[in-house]
C-alpha cells in the first residue's frame, strides 16, 4: 500500500529511539497517522514543528497498518507564528481539536482546505481570528454539531437575527428575543454574512463557537484537555484584540 500526498502536520510523539509518530491532515486521506524513520534526529526533528506543510509518502504492508512516512519539508509556518502569542495558542488549538475530533482516514476535504488557508492566514493576514471564529463554526457543522442560523426558532423570520439559542443552537431574531435577550448569545453579523468583523464581533463569535464546543463536542471527546487549550487560544485572541483597540490605530 502507498501514497503520496501533502499534508499539514497537526502532532508529533517520539517513538523509541530515533524515530518519531506524526499525524498529520491531507485532503484526500484525511487524518493519517505513521512512523517517520529518524524522524527524532537532530537532523529531522526541527523540521517536524507543528503546522509545517510536508510532501508525504506513506508506505505499509497492508492498509490496516500505522504505515510509515517519507517526509519533506514544503513549508514551515513554526516561524513566522512563534512571535505571535495568539497565533500560536491559536496554531496548537487547531492541532489539538483536529486530532482530537476526527476519525482516521476519512477524508474532508473542505474542512482541510479551510485549515489550510487559516494556517496561511495566521501571523499574516491582520483578519486572521475572525477567520478562525469561522473555522470553529465551521468545524461544528463538520462533525454534526452545526447551529441553525438560518431562521428565528420564536418566529420563524429571517430578518434582524441577533441572538443565538445557548441550548439549541438556534437563532433568535430582536422580535424574537422580547425579555430573554440577556439570556441568549450575540450572533454576530460576520457568521452570516461575511465581511468585516470588529474586536467586539470577533470576541462573541468565540464566545459562541466556545460555549457549542463545551455544551455539545466535549462529552464526545476522550480527552477534554483540548478544549482548555482552545480556550486558552480565546483568551490569548481577545486579550490581542484588546491591546490592539487601545492603540490609537486600533
Amino acid at each position: 500500500m502507498e501514497w503520496r500526498e501533502q499534508g499539514i502536520l497537526l502532532s508529533v510523539r517520539r517513538h523509541g529511539e530515533a524515530n518519531a509518530i506524526i499525524e498529520v491532515l491531507t485532503r484526500d486521506h484525511g487524518l493519517h497517522a505513521g512512523v517517520v524513520r529518524g524522524g527524532a534526529s537532530r537532523r529531522q526533528a526541527p523540521l517536524l514543528q507543528i503546522g509545517a506543510q510536508l510532501d508525504l509518502t506513506w508506505r505499509a504492508r497492508i492498509e490496516d497498518h500505522i504505515g510509515s512516512f517519507v517526509a519533506e519539508p514544503v513549508r514551515s509556518r513554526a516561524v513566522p507564528i512563534m512571535a505571535d502569542r495568539a497565533a500560536l495558542a491559536t496554531l496548537q488549538s487547531v492541532a489539538g481539536l483536529l486530532t482530537s475530533c476526527l476519525p482516521e482516514r476519512q477524508p474532508i476535504e473542505e474542512l482541510h482546505d479551510r485549515t489550510l488557508d487559516l494556517l496561511d492566514a495566521l501571523a499574516r493576514q491582520p483578519d486572521w481570528p475572525q477567520l478562525y471564529a469561522q473555522w470553529e463554526l465551521s468545524l461544528l457543522a463538520d462533525l454534526g454539531f452545526g447551529l441553525d442560523l438560518t431562521t428565528c426558532a420564536v418566529t420563524g423570520g429571517t430578518q434582524q437575527l441577533r441572538f443565538v439559542s445557548p441550548k439549541s443552537g438556534r437563532a433568535v431574531s430582536q422580535a424574537g428575543a422580547g425579555d430573554w435577550a440577556d439570556r441568549l448569545l450575540p450572533l454576530p453579523l460576520f457568521l452570516l454574512m461575511g465581511g468585516d468583523a470588529s474586536a467586539d464581533d470577533t470576541r462573541d463569535a468565540l464566545r459562541l463557537t466556545g460555549h457549542f464546543l463545551r455544551r455539545w463536542l466535549a462529552p464526545t471527546l476522550s480527552r477534554t484537555t483540548v478544549l482548555d487549550a482552545r480556550d486558552q487560544a480565546e483568551r490569548a485572541i481577545v486579550a490581542q484584540l484588546v491591546r490592539g483597540a487601545e492603540t490609537p490605530d486600533g
